[in-house]
C-alpha cells in the first residue's frame, strides 16, 4: 500500500452561512443551493484478492493520527451544520417536544436484593442518573452510591456500564469510560461505607463476579482487538490478578459471571454459534474451574443453577429454538441423568429463563410475539401470561430474589408506554407497579397500530409493525419512516418511543420491519438472514417498503428509511439496490466497508464476526460479501437524500467507515439530493452519552427527515 499523505481538502466558502432565509422558506433546498461540500483527496490503494483487483481511493481515512483526517471530518461537520442551519428552529421544536414527553424527575421502581432496595433516578436538567439504595425498608435513609453527574462533570463523554455489589453489601465493582466507546472500560472498586475507591483499578475490564468471601473478585480483560479473553482472580489487597483462564480461539470471547443462587462463579466462552461454560464454587474461589460441558461446534448452552439441580438451555442444529434440560448437581456428565424440562418446538423460541425456588419462568417467542410461562418444579399446571394486542413487546425484568413468590415483567407497544407489572404466583394476580409517564399528555386511542405482512421475493411473509395517527387517509400522500436492524439474531421488538411521536403527530406512518437476520419469528429467521443468505435481510426490507407504497400508506417521494450499525449496513445496501424507493435515508454509525473491515483481523470484532458475515479469506464468502458491500457497490446513480452519522471513538464500527462511505458516495453519485456526514468528535457508537445531548442528536436526525419531505415546522 502507498504511504499516506495529508490530503488537500476543498473547503466550502464562508459565504455558505449567508443563504437567503426567504429562499429557504420558499422551497426545499437541494445540494446545488449550497457552496461545494468538502471533497476528500483521492489516494488510491490497490488490493488483490482471489485474482480480483480492488482500488480503494479513501483507505487513508482510517488513520485518526493523520491531521488531514481530522481536518476532513471537521469540514464535513461544518458543512452539515451549514446545510441544516435552516432547520434550527425545527430541531428546537422537536427537542422541546421530546423533553415534554419524558418525566425529567423520575425514579425506577425499587428492586429488593440481599436486604437492600435498589433504584435509580433521573433529575431535571441532569444528563445522567443517580444510583441509590435503602436498607431493609423503603422508609430507611437513602444511600447514594453513584452520582453519574458528578463522575461525568467536565467530560465530553461518559458511559457507566454498571456495577456488581459484593455479597456482604459493602463494596461495588463498577465500569465506566470517558470516551464513549462500548468496548473499553475501566473497572474500579468502591467502598460503599466511605464512598471512596479502594485503589483497585483495571483498564480494559469487561465483566466481573464476586466470590462469597467479598474479598475475591474474578474479572475479564480485553486484548488489543478489544476481545474479552482473559479471566483473572484477584483479592482486594493484591496488586495484580492471577490469570485463571485464557480463551485462545480468536472467534470466541470469554466473560465471568455469578449465578442468582450464589453457588457458583461461571466463565462463559462463546462465539456466535458455539459456547462452553466453566464453573467454580463461589465459596472456594481458589479451586480450579471445571468444564460443565465441553464445547461442540454449533452447540450453544447456558447454565442456570437451582439449589437442587441445574437447568440448561440447550441449542444445536436440530433444536434451533432451544430446549431446556434439568440436570443433577453432580453426575450430570452422564446424559442418562438429563431430563427434558421444556422440549424443542419449531414454532416457539426460548428467549429467556429466570430461576426461582419453586418455579422456572420462561420468556417465549411465538409468531413474533412474546409470551411468559411459569412452570412449577413440583408438578402441576403451567401458568401463562398472554397479551391481547396484535403488536407488543414483553420481557422478564428485575427478579433478583431466588425465594420470591412474585416476578416482574415489562410491557410496551407502539402506542402503549412502557409499564412494569408484578405477577403473584399464588394468587395469579397481576399488579401494575409503574407506568411510563408522558407529562405533555398521551392518549393511546388517538393512534392506530397494525401488523402488516410483506411478501419477500422468495415468497416468505415478513412482518412490519406500523403506527399512525387515527384518521390518516391511505392516499399515498403521507410521509413515512421505516426502521430495521436485521442482524445477530437480535429481534426488532416494538416499543413506545417518546421521540417517534414528533414524526407521528406531523402525519408520519412509523414502521418497524422485522426482517430476516433477527430472530423475530424464531431462530430459523436468523439463520435465513446471515452468511450466504444475508441478502434476504435487504430484500425483506425492500418488500416491506414496497408494501407501504402499494397499500397507499406512503409513496417513494415521502418514504424515509433509518437503521444503525448493522442496520446501517442495511441502509447502505438498499440505497444501492433500490434508491428509487426512498426519499431519504438515515444511516447511523453504519457498517458499510464490510470487505476491508472483515479482512483486517487486527480490528475489533473482526474474527468473532466470521460466523455472522462469513470469512472473506475464503473465496465464496469474499465474492458474496463483495456483491452487497455498500462501500464497494456505490455506482453513479441518483441516490436519495442521505444523512450519515459516526463517532470518532466508535469501537464497534470504526469512524472511518461512515467517513469513507460519504467521501466515495459524494464523488460518484448523481442528482441533486443532499448528502451530509455528522461525526461526533467526542464519543463513540451510541453518539452523545448524556440524556439531553442524546435527545439533541435525535432532533437533528428527525429534522433532516422532516425537512426532506417538506415539513418545516
Amino acid at each position: 500500500m502507498k504511504s499516506l499523505k495529508i490530503p488537500i481538502i476543498i473547503l466550502f466558502a464562508a459565504a455558505m452561512l449567508s443563504c437567503n432565509s426567504k429562499k429557504e422558506e420558499l422551497k426545499m433546498l437541494k445540494q446545488s443551493d449550497f457552496p461545494l461540500p468538502p471533497v476528500a483527496d483521492i489516494v488510491p490503494d490497490t488490493f488483490v484478492n482471489f485474482g480480483k483487483q480492488r482500488i480503494d481511493d479513501y483507505f487513508w481515512l482510517k488513520d485518526k493520527s493523520n491531521p488531514g483526517v481530522i481536518d476532513y471530518l471537521n469540514a464535513e461537520n461544518a458543512y452539515a451544520d451549514s446545510v441544516m442551519a435552516s432547520t434550527k428552529a425545527l430541531q428546537q421544536s422537536i427537542y422541546d417536544e421530546i423533553v415534554g414527553r419524558i418525566k425529567e424527575d423520575d425514579e425506577s421502581y425499587p428492586s429488593l436484593k440481599d436486604g437492600y432496595y435498589y433504584y435509580s433516578r433521573a433529575q431535571k436538567g441532569k444528563q445522567y442518573r443517580v444510583y441509590c439504595r435503602r436498607k431493609g425498608s423503603l422508609d430507611a435513609p437513602e444511600e447514594i452510591f453513584f452520582d453519574l453527574n458528578q463522575m461525568a462533570e467536565g467530560k465530553p463523554a461518559f458511559i457507566f456500564r454498571g456495577y456488581s455489589i459484593s455479597p456482604d453489601n459493602g463494596k461495588a465493582a463498577y465500569f465506566y469510560n470517558e470516551t464513549g466507546s462500548y468496548a473499553e472500560f475501566t473497572m474500579k472498586i468502591k467502598d460503599l461505607a466511605s464512598g471512596n475507591d479502594i485503589g483497585f483499578a483495571v483498564q480494559g475490564a469487561a465483566s466481573a463476579a464476586w466470590a462469597n468471601d467479598s474479598k475475591t473478585l474474578f474479572y475479564s480483560a480485553i486484548d488489543k482487538t478489544l476481545r474479552s479473553c482473559k479471566i483473572y482472580r484477584r483479592q482486594l489487597d493484591e496488586t495484580i490478578g492471577k490469570l485463571v483462564f485464557e480463551e485462545g480461539d480468536p472467534q470466541f470471547s470469554a466473560y465471568v459471571s455469578a449465578c442468582k443462587t450464589r453457588q457458583f462463579v461461571f466463565i462463559t466462552s462463546g462465539s456466535n454459534t458455539t459456547s462452553e461454560e466453566r464453573y467454580v464454587s463461589a465459596d472456594s474461589p481458589t479451586d480450579e474451574f471445571k468444564i460443565f460441558l465441553p464445547r461442540v461446534h454449533d452447540v450453544e448452552y447456558e447454565v442456570y443453577p437451582h439449589k437442587e439441580r441445574f437447568f440448561v438451555r440447550y441449542k444445536d442444529r436440530q433444536n434451533l429454538n432451544g430446549k431446556i434440560y434439568a440436570m443433577p448437581l453432580t453426575g450430570y456428565d452422564d446424559r442418562a441423568t438429563w431430563q427434558e424440562f421444556v422440549p424443542h418446538n419449531v414454532s416457539v423460541r426460548i428467549e429467556g429463563i429466570d430461576i426461582f425456588r419453586d418455579y422456572v419462568a420462561l420468556e417465549l417467542r411465538k409468531n413474533g410475539l412474546t409470551e411468559i410461562e411459569l412452570k412449577p418444579l413440583g408438578g402441576g399446571e403451567t401458568q401463562t401470561i398472554a397479551f391481547p394486542e396484535p403488536v407488543y413487546s414483553a420481557e422478564l425484568v428485575g427478579n433478583p430474589e431466588y425465594e420470591a413468590e412474585t416476578f416482574r415483567y415489562s410491557y410496551t407497544s407502539l402506542n402503549r408506554p412502557a409499564t412494569l407489572y408484578e405477577y403473584n404466583i399464588a394468587t395469579r394476580k397481576t399488579e401494575k407497579l409503574k407506568e411510563q409517564e408522558i407529562p405533555s399528555g398521551f392518549n393511546p386511542d388517538d393512534y392506530v397500530v397494525e401488523c402488516l405482512w410483506a411478501t419477500a421475493p422468495d415468497g416468505v411473509k415478513v412482518p412490519v409493525a406500523i403506527v399512525y395517527r387515527k384518521g390518516l387517509r391511505k392516499n399515498g400522500a403521507n410521509p413515512a419512516l421505516l426502521y430495521a436492524y436485521g442482524s445477530y439474531g437480535d429481534s426488532s421488538d416494538v416499543y413506545f418511543s417518546a421521540s417517534f411521536y414528533s414524526l407521528i403527530n406531523r402525519g408520519f406512518v412509523v414502521g418497524i420491519a422485522q426482517v430476516r437476520g433477527g430472530s423475530d419469528l424464531g431462530e430459523q429467521w436468523y439463520e435465513d438472514g446471515k452468511l450466504l443468505k444475508k441478502k434476504n435481510t435487504f430484500t425483506d426490507f425492500i418488500a416491506c417498503s414496497e408494501l407501504l407504497i402499494n397499500e397507499k400508506y406512503t409513496s417513494p417521494d415521502k418514504l424515509a428509511a433509518m437503521g444503525g450499525s448493522a442496520g446501517g449496513l442495511l441502509m447502505g445496501a438498499v440505497a444501492n439496490m433500490r434508491p428509487d424507493l426512498y426519499q431519504t435515508i438515515v444511516a447511523q454509525v453504519p457498517f458499510v466497508d464490510i470487505i476491508n473491515t472483515m479482512l483486517d483481523d487486527t480490528l475489533p470484532l473482526t474474527t468473532g464476526e466470521y460466523e455472522e458475515w462469513g470469512n472473506p479469506n475464503e473465496e465464496e464468502y469474499y465474492n458474496y460479501m463483495f456483491s452487497y458491500s455498500p462501500y464497494d457497490n456505490i455506482r453513479p446513480k441518483n441516490y436519495p437524500n442521505i444523512l450519515v452519522t459516526g463517532g470518532i471513538n466508535d469501537s464497534q464500527v470504526l469512524f472511518h467507515e461512515p467517513a469513507k462511505y460519504v467521501a466515495k458516495l459524494r464523488a460518484v453519485k448523481t442528482g441533486n439530493n443532499l448528502l451530509i456526514l455528522r461525526m461526533n468528535m467526542d464519543s463513540g457508537h451510541g453518539g452523545a452519552t448524556g440524556r439531553y445531548d442524546g435527545i439533541k442528536d435525535t432532533a437533528f436526525d428527525f429534522a433532516f427527515v422532516l425537512n426532506r419531505v417538506g415539513i418545516k415546522n
